[in-house]
């Protein structure tokens, strides 16, 4: 009997220390993660203080294409070109307005008689042989928005368009 009681104390013994390494380790780990989310939790700040500080992009409106056209709707330019060689030769060019406010876009519709009456007297006025080249398209499209921007600047204050773009170019 006294041999029995000497293997249950073994037994209980030995199930008690088991016991006690896991709590012991169960105890290291909830401190360690205790300690890592804290540590965590200062390093990192304020988020809301962090994005206060940093100025928030302005947000760009999507772009607004406007068609540059007659009232009845035509909806290209066809001019005849000057030319040093003596023949005629034509543009004919599809033209729109890049605005971001839809109050420009209204003005544009609102003044597009005088509008395409200027573009058809500055395509009018322009060289042939300029006009081949690339370079001559580009100064052909910047005077355009130049005018454009000119002509809005004195009918609502601002100049409204980004650029004119040429969708259709074409010459003969």
């Amino acid at each position: 009997m006294a041999e029995e009681q000497a293997a249950e104390e073994a037994t209980e013994g030995g199930k008690s220390k088991k016991k006690m390494i896991i709590f012991i380790a169960l105890g290291a780990i909830l401190v360690a993660a205790l300690g890592a989310g804290g540590a965590f939790f200062f390093l990192s700040g304020n988020n809301e203080e962090a994005a206060a500080e940093v100025p928030a992009e302005p947000v760009r409106q999507a772009a607004i294409y406007t068609k540059v056209r007659t009232l009845e709707g035509k909806p290209s330019f066809v001019a005849t070109l000057q030319s040093n060689d003596g023949k005629r030769h034509y543009m004919q060019a599809f033209v729109e307005a890049k605005s971001r406010d839809q109050a420009v876009a209204d003005a544009l519709t609102l003044h597009m008689p005088l509008i395409v009456s200027r573009l058809n007297a500055l395509f009018a006025s322009q060289q042939f042989e300029a006009l081949q080249s690339v370079e001559g398209k580009q100064q052909l499209r910047d005077a355009s928005t130049e005018l454009v921007q000119s002509i809005l600047q004195e009918k609502i204050g601002k100049p409204g368009i980004e650029m004119i773009l040429f969708t259709n170019f074409v010459m003969q």
